[in-house]
């Protein structure tokens, strides 16, 4: 029987590249927003004829994006900010990133592919701190949810 408790504790994240390996789950200062995947476009479009009969078509596409979002006092802002920067420098390292994210109680795997830093996120320095908003996008995102088995590893 799986849990009903969910904790950002149970959280694993890593960015993983040429330049450089960095946690982003739990410990790695991230906001109350945590991390967030989305995915580029639909898989499927349904089309309807004009006799109301329908279509669908798969779209092989799995691309998307990846946000993490860090407090502004964490120090894995200057290793993402260092990674980022040897990445924009190397046509080569560009885009060669993994991120790997797994929810240890659920199960959950994510594992996002060819990866690129999309910009160096916007700062914000104000009477109240502020988070850092890591953007990210990836050529292939899979997903496993809830699986129910959290010994599995990436």
């Amino acid at each position: 029987m799986s849990s009903a408790t969910y904790s950002f504790l149970s959280t694993q994240a890593e960015l993983v590249g040429p330049n450089g390996r960095v946690s982003l789950g739990n410990g790695a200062g991230a906001a109350e927003e945590g991390i967030t995947i989305n995915q580029t476009e639909d898989r499927d479009t349904m089309t309807i004829g004009a006799d109301g009969s329908g279509m669908h078509s798969l779209h092989a596409g799995k691309s998307g994006q990846v946000t993490v979002r860090l407090l502004k006092t964490s120090p894995t802002n200057a290793i993402l900010m260092a990674i980022a920067n040897a990445d924009f420098a190397s046509p080569a390292d560009h885009g060669q990133n993994t991120i790997l994210i797994r929810d240890v109680q659920r199960g959950d795997t994510v594992a996002c592919s060819f990866c690129a830093f999309r910009r160096v996120p916007d700062l914000s320095y104000a009477k109240v701190g502020n988070t850092v908003e890591w953007s990210f996008n990836s050529v292939s995102i899979d997903y496993i949810l809830g699986t129910g088995t959290p010994a599995v590893v990436f």
